[in-house]
């Protein structure tokens, strides 16, 4: 799955829009390295993604299938 689809749909992010700009102003890095959106996430991926001051950071532990999966069952915060 792509990374701004993953981050819409697990919630990380609002909009699939904002994951994409996100990703391409170079803030969202996967497993250490800087990303674009159409980057294809996998299980055990860790991603950082840094919100002006605040950098968050997971560990994808499934690919929802469904929209309406909640973050809680894609992600482990770090």
């Amino acid at each position: 799955m792509r990374l701004d689809k993953f981050l819409k749909m697990s919630r990380v992010i609002k909009r699939r829009t904002i994951a994409n700009e996100v990703a391409d102003n170079g803030r969202v890095a996967v497993n250490g390295k800087i990303v674009k959106p159409s980057y294809d996430v996998k299980v055990g991926d860790i991603i950082e993604i840094q919100f002006g001051d605040k950098v968050s950071k997971f560990e994808i532990i499934s690919i929802p299938k469904v929209q309406n999966k909640g973050l809680e069952e894609s992600i482990k915060l770090l």
